[in-house]
């Protein structure tokens, strides 16, 4: 074997905790897997001992919370989802108040303080409905944090509204809304998107309601699904943009002296699920999940959470990936009605979570939204 100087300096340099670029990462990527997952590791000790002190090392959180889905109606027909339905479809749905505030009482009842609530683009839901829904939520709910609303939901809520993305974000928060989640990310390469859903938005859509949430003080996910038709640069390239949007948001939240402002709490990534889409495209297993993660724990050096996406990959794997750069284990997800659609309905309860962590050698501790222990 010829030794390569070049590389045991990119190594020392992701160790030390520097940043590293887009031909690094894709070296990176070709590491042993077992190499790369032992960089991302040192890379999530580095950040939770920032974010948590010399305990942030031991600590391994989840998070209790609930998928609402208010409509399952969607007019962009994206490939790989199995869970849309048209309004003429007998199944589809637009959920009721009296159904909604079941399932949040259900939630508080199992210890949890946040919906995640997202839906289809329906075409035909006005803005005052989602107003007063809010505002409903908020004024019998007021210690449940609303979750929801993605970007591509946004885009479309400004299509049918006819108002700036800034307004709408802004009445939706003063109704009620406390943060926005990272769905609708897949790849952030319009060429990928075009594939795979051309009617949804597209990257700078994306990014753009992100940059004017966090501007108006709401703080949000990142999320990538990946393994369909991206190349390995593509997901790079969706990391790329990721990195420079947190930049810009938190260095605008510090020259400005403004600690309101937002900014992206954590990053979330997963596979394609095939089973019932219309999307022609080989899946990935997990090792390319593993693979995947652990590049974006070293890539995104501005991300101080990396949650593993057990929902899609199984409760063993969602356990291996918080030694591949997790220091999160998502929610236990009381619903979760998306990729379940696809043929992926794996389970967790706290105990579950609570076990996984603790075998480890971790301390389970449960966070809120915004990553402050509950317990």
């Amino acid at each position: 074997m010829i030794y390569d100087a070049s590389l045991d300096e990119l190594l020392q340099k992701v160790w030390d905790g520097h940043r590293i670029n887009a031909t690094e990462a894709r070296r990176l990527y070709a590491l042993p897997l077992e190499e790369l997952g032992a960089l991302a590791d040192r890379r999530r000790q580095l950040a939770k001992a920032k974010a948590y002190g010399q305990r942030g090392n031991e600590i391994v959180t989840y998070n209790v919370d609930r998928n609402v889905n208010y409509t399952n109606v969607c007019n962009v027909y994206c490939k790989f989802c199995a869970f849309y339905r048209t309004e003429k479809d007998d199944d589809s749905y637009v959920i009721s108040l009296a159904e909604m505030d079941q399932k949040i009482e259900e939630t508080i009842a199992l210890g949890g303080s946040q919906i995640l609530m997202q839906g289809g683009h329906h075409p035909k839901l006005t803005k005052q409905w989602y107003l007063d829904l809010l505002a409903h939520l908020k004024n019998k709910f007021p210690a449940v944090n609303i979750h929801g609303f993605s970007p591509s939901e946004f885009v479309h809520f400004r299509e049918v509204f006819g108002e700036p993305l800034e307004k709408i974000i802004s009445d939706f928060k003063n109704a009620g809304l406390g943060s926005i989640p990272g769905g609708g990310g897949e790849i952030l390469v319009d060429r990928v998107r075009e594939r795979i859903s051309p009617l949804k938005a597209m990257s700078s859509d994306w990014l753009e309601v992100m940059d004017i949430a966090h501007r108006l003080g709401l703080y949000s996910s990142a999320t990538m699904m990946f393994g369909h038709v991206e190349t390995i640069e593509d997901r790079i390239e969706h990391l790329e943009r990721v990195r420079a949007q947190q930049d810009k948001s938190l260095k605008r939240k510090a020259e400005s002296g403004n600690e309101k402002m937002g900014s992206f709490t954590a990053f979330i990534c997963w596979t394609f699920q095939a089973e019932h889409t219309k999307l022609k495209a080989p899946t990935v297993g997990a090792q390319e999940y593993l693979r995947t993660q652990a590049l974006g724990r070293i890539f995104l050096d501005n991300f101080e959470n990396i949650q593993s996406s057990w929902v899609t990959q199984g409760l063993e794997i969602g356990q291996i990936a918080l030694k591949f750069g997790a220091n999160d284990l998502g929610s236990i997800m009381i619903e979760e009605n998306v990729v379940s659609q696809a043929g992926t309905t794996f389970c967790m309860t706290v105990p579950d979570m609570q076990r996984l962590i603790k075998d480890l050698g971790y301390e389970p501790h449960q966070r809120d939204n915004w990553y402050r222990l509950v317990n």
